[in-house]
């Protein structure tokens, strides 16, 4: 259903006036902040408690309260998941599809999906970590984009993006590691879970880091306001919209 809406809501859209949903977009991204920030410091607490490891933390089958509020968390982080396909919605709706681009589908797609699996087998162990880190970088991005509804007049004091970027490569690099340590010392986790975990952070960190050249190293300093993949306030892209809007 969401890619169907990814491919059908812009033609739906295309001889209609684009939605003006300032209103709307800083309290979502305010609350995707808040609601993150909740993800992370449940899974940090109760992990503590728990003195799980960051390196290999097998899926027990435990009803200890704490365990429960690992899973509780993972399937908040599940939830978000779904949420979050209103990042696509909206784009749609605001006429943005320079913004819709094969890593914005891919991500949101695919995150949705391996969560699901995640939640359902192994809502517990090391699954706290990818999203304890995940949901601790997302705050920041939620946040970011809440400022960035603002324009221009904003956007220039959000210099920090950048670093959320270098942020999330740091993230899919240590989780490739994570993946790779699990095989090599036979950590007790599927084991299948481990390859597709190793498969899909290799894909991440090539679209990830297409998207950093892209928007920081090619176009320089000047492309403040990026997302997924797309430099949004660069001289080309500009000049493409003025020519799309006439």
């Amino acid at each position: 259903m969401y890619l169907f809406i990814v491919w059908v809501g812009p033609k739906i859209m295309k001889n209609r006036q684009p939605f003006k949903l300032t209103w709307l977009l800083v309290p979502y991204n305010l609350t995707m902040a808040a609601l993150n920030a909740y993800i992370a410091i449940r899974l940090l607490t109760a992990s503590f408690r728990l003195r799980y490891s960051y390196i290999c933390e097998p899926c027990r089958q435990k009803y200890d309260p704490d365990e429960l509020q690992i899973a509780d968390a993972v399937w908040w982080y599940y939830f978000s998941k779904l949420l979050e396909f209103c990042d696509t919605f909206f784009f749609i709706l605001r006429k943005k599809d320079e913004q819709l681009t094969f890593l914005h589908v891919y991500h949101h797609s695919t995150m949705f999906s391996f969560w699901w699996i995640g939640i359902k087998w192994v809502p517990s162990g090391s699954t706290f970590l990818p999203a304890m880190v995940n949901s601790a970088i997302h705050v920041l991005m939620y946040t970011y984009y809440g400022l960035s509804v603002f324009g221009p007049s904003v956007s220039k004091y959000l210099w920090w993006k950048k670093y959320l970027t270098i942020l999330q490569l740091i993230q899919f690099t240590c989780a490739l590691i994570l993946g790779v340590n699990g095989i090599r010392t036979g950590c007790e986790f599927p084991l299948w879970m481990h390859y597709v975990l190793i498969i899909y952070m290799i894909s991440f960190i090539v679209l990830f880091g297409n998207f950093y050249m892209k928007a920081y190293i090619a176009k320089g300093s000047k492309c403040m306001e990026v997302r997924y993949g797309q430099c949004l306030d660069d001289d080309e892209t500009r000049s493409h919209m003025k020519l799309k809007d006439n």
